[in-house]
This record gives C-alpha cells, structure tokens and sequence, in this order.
C-alpha cells in the first residue's frame, strides 16, 4: 500500500468518525426536546417545571421550563444564564458568573418575569440557594476556598438577604451556636444548605470539628442549635415535619460518601431512602411525599426523584438538567 493511500484512508477515517459523533451529539441533545430561544418565562406558571438547562450548545446553564406531564417535550429557554437557582412566591435567586476581566459571581434576585430586583457582588463560586415559601428572604452558600464538600479542604460562606429591604446577613458565621446545649466557638466553623421554615427559622449545616451537624436557625436572635449529627444539605418537607438530607455513610476516600436520609423532627428517627447512589445535592420536595435531586448524567446531569419515606424506585424525570422547581 503507497504512502498516498494510507493517508487517503486515515483522513476517510477522521471524516467519518466526525460525522458520527456530530450524530451522536445531535441525537442526544434531540432527545431532550429543542428550546425555543429567547422565550418569555414566568416562574410559578402551572404545570410548568423550570430548572437549569444542562445541555451543550446556546442554551446551556440558561433557565428553561418544560411542561410538567411531558418532561421530555420541547424547553422553552429565558435567556438567563444561573449557576444556581431556586424559586418561591414571586421570588428567584440566581447565582451566576459577572461578566468582568477576572472571573467572579454574583446573587441576583429576581421577580417572577426574571426582571432583576437586587444584586450582590463577589459572592464567591456558586454552591446552594434557597428562599423562603413566603419569597421575602433568600439564602445563598458559595465556597470561599475549596470548591467540594467531599473533604475537608474547603470553606464556605452563607448568607441571608431581606429582599424587601436589602437587610443583608453576610455571614451565619456571625450567629451565637448553642451545640449540645452549651454556648459554642471554634475557628474551623462553616455553614451551609440553608432551608427555610418562615421568615424568622430555618435549618442548615453547621461543620466543625471534622463532624457535621443539623442546625436550627433563629434569624431573629441570631442564634442556630445544633439538632442532630451526620447531617448535611438539609431539605425541609412542606409540612415543617422532616427533613431529607444528605448522610455520610462511607469516607471520602471512597469518592461516594453520602447516601439520603429522611430525618423526622419530632422523633429524630432517621429512615434511609430507596436512593442507594451517592448523591452530592440538597435535595428539593415536589409536593405530596417525592424529592428531587441530581446525579451525574450525558450532559453533567440528570435529575432523579424517589419516594421520601423509604419505599419505591428511583425515576429519572428530568434529563440534562438541574435546580428544578415545580
């Protein structure tokens, strides 16, 4: 065989393989439904879901909506791009990257019809987001150093805004901690995954001490108790009665630590959830006794739900996508 055919051969080849993988792509991201681009979106529309759009091309990280009973069908993309979001009463919170010489992020919170209402600068990388079901306060945890909760090399920031005032708590880290029913401080403490009660209470995570605990928090007094051990990103269920949360179950080391956990607050009984896959998420309630919650899929993630009281089989609902919000 001469020189020449062999590489007429080699560059059929590449041609080829190019072609297939453009297919691929194509196909993919067809089965996910196309956006219609620049769409007007208005979050709480019923019957609609809205979420983080994961695919590649135009769209990604934008904020899409899909219908609730199709999933699968056509996205509507709003154009706004978030790191991070949620969404309650007329109230959204978006943590994205600021467009500047030297990368940075900024939290801005925004109406219903996505219009910008207020914007804080420098927040640190995107991490967590919460408001509360009356949509008055906002809650956001960025890594200041590190950028995992796998470890222990990594620092956190969580903050609480009053979006009707502009009333800012920089830091939970500035709150009186009352552990094990005495006063606390520590150098190594961190905050994050805020849940909202109401506009005063809330839970979180509080580390310190290589242990992790679920925090009860006073906005009021400034003050958070600790509650219970082994708990992170907690999720609180509509009815204030539980909260799903994250639970080390194994080391780090074994690069799959968590398993989620349905912790009832009156009891403190601890019910494992038919998820056994590590999940790395602060899990979110879609009504009724299902929670939501991302693990790794063909476009960075899919989003899964499962029954919050241990019984049933995991669904994937959700493709290419994450931060949902009925």
């Amino acid at each position: 065989m001469t020189l020449r055919t062999r590489l007429l051969i080699t560059a059929a080849c590449a041609v080829l393989l190019a072609v297939a993988a453009t297919g691929y792509t194509l196909h993919a991201a067809g089965r996910a439904g196309r956006s219609a681009q620049g769409t007007a979106l208005t979050l709480g529309t019923p019957g609609r879901i809205v979420f983080r759009d994961m695919r590649m091309g135009p769209g990604k990280d934008h904020l899409a909506s899909v219908a609730a009973a199709a999933p699968d069908g056509p996205r509507s993309d709003s154009g706004l791009v978030c790191a991070r979001f949620h969404y309650a009463a007329g109230t959204g919170l978006c943590l994205r990257n600021k467009t500047a010489l030297n990368p940075s992020y900024e939290a801005v919170v925004v109406d219903a019809g996505l219009h910008r209402r207020r914007a804080y600068s420098d927040v640190g990388i995107p991490s967590r987001t919460r408001v509360s079901p009356s949509g008055h306060l906002a809650a956001w945890t960025v890594f200041v150093s590190g950028d995992s909760y796998g470890g222990t090399n990594f620092s956190t920031r969580t903050s609480v805004v009053d979006v009707r005032t502009g009333a800012l708590v920089p830091s939970l880290e500035t709150f009186t901690i009352v552990k094990d029913g005495r006063p606390y401080r520590a150098a190594d403490v961190n905050f994050w995954g805020v849940t909202f009660r109401d506009d005063t209470r809330f839970y979180a995570t509080l580390a310190t001490g290589g242990r992790t605990y679920l925090v009860a928090g006073d906005l009021a007094a400034r003050r958070v108790t600790t509650l219970h051990a082994n708990v992170e990103c907690p999720s609180l269920s509509p009815d204030g009665t539980a909260v799903v949360y994250k639970k080390r179950v194994r080391p780090a080391s074994s690069g799959a630590p968590w398993r989620l956990y349905r912790l009832d607050l009156r009891t403190m009984a601890e019910t494992p959830l038919a998820e056994t896959r590590n999940v790395d998420d602060q899990a979110l309630w879609l009504g009724g006794n299902e929670v939501a919650y991302s693990l790794p899929g063909d476009f960075g993630s899919d989003m899964w739900k499962v029954p919050a009281d241990g019984t049933g089989t995991p669904v994937r609902f959700l493709t290419a996508a994450l931060n949902p919000v009925p």
